[in-house]
């Protein structure tokens, strides 16, 4: 007995010394993540001649927020990228669901080669394709207008072969359960699986949101237009015009990267719970 009681508390410490050393790893791990947010927040707030200096500001200045957006055109800047990543979020949850539930539950000739093809282009990067994408989004009249920005990018495979994931876990009594109440496809589709699908669709939304706030590249290329300059655009503009004025260029930086911390936020739940769902790793 007494030495059932030993082998059970030597068992519970070392249980707590594994639990201790994960608890500090993950606290180191998450500091280093948010340091530099915090670094960032700390700096803009300081005034020009501090930037670099270690340490909390001499005084807590707005100067530098207060410039970057009544000086600078940083609120067009932060309207045309809400603008853009709303609605390729939008257009694209709709359309990647439909793809996703015909994909994982209608049966058809070429389902697997559709499915395949389609996947096949992850391994395909943007810059690849740049010079033919950007050739037909020039032959369609696409360029400096908020279609050549929003059209290319609402189409995603990754999009698709996560909800085909989620759509393959679905209960189908449920579905079963419509199509004896005579509903067809289209009504199955609005009125069963889409609400059920609120997990899978928010967190791809996060993802989408985020993909096209951080874009850069692609609206580069297709707009020359001040006026449709999104974040990413604005801030390198920022850069080349404020090269030597590092406050005014951090401030821009807190700027764009707040809406992207509050997005993951508010959506880092159902991020989560998708990739279980999904199987993803």
């Amino acid at each position: 007995m007494l030495a059932d009681g030993h082998t059970q508390v030597h068992r519970s410490r070392r249980r707590l010394s594994g639990t201790t050393v994960r608890a500090v790893v993950a606290w180191a791990l998450a500091l280093l993540t948010v340091f530099p947010v915090l670094w960032l927040l700390l700096t803009a707030f300081k005034p020009s001649g501090e930037s670099f200096s270690s340490g909390l500001p001499s005084h807590w200045t707005w100067d530098n927020l207060k410039y970057v957006l009544t000086e600078v055109s940083f609120p067009r800047y932060l309207m045309n990228s809400a603008i853009v990543s709303v609605v390729v979020t939008v257009a694209a949850l709709l359309f990647h669901s439909m793809a996703a539930y015909a994909l994982a539950r209608l049966r058809f000739r070429g389902n697997g080669l559709v499915l395949g093809a389609m996947v096949s282009t992850m391994l395909v990067s943007l810059p690849v394709i740049l010079v033919p994408l950007f050739l037909i989004a020039k032959t369609l009249g696409m360029l400096d207008n908020f279609a050549g920005l929003i059209v290319p990018m609402i189409f995603n495979a990754f999009g698709i072969f996560l909800l085909r994931q989620y759509y393959l876990n679905f209960p189908t009594e449920l579905e079963d359960a419509a199509a004896l109440d005579g509903c067809g496809y289209p009504r199955l589709f609005w009125h069963v699986v889409l609400p059920l699908s609120r997990p899978a669709l928010a967190s791809l939304s996060v993802l989408f949101f985020l993909a096209n706030w951080n874009a850069f590249l692609w609206p580069l290329v297709i707009t020359s237009d001040p006026d449709l300059y999104v974040v990413q655009t604005g801030m390198a503009s920022l850069q080349g015009q404020y090269a030597s004025a590092y406050n005014y260029v951090l401030a821009g930086s807190l700027v764009a990267v707040l809406p992207t911390i509050i997005v993951f936020l508010l959506g880092q739940r159902w991020l989560v719970e998708s990739m279980k769902s999904s199987g993803l790793k």
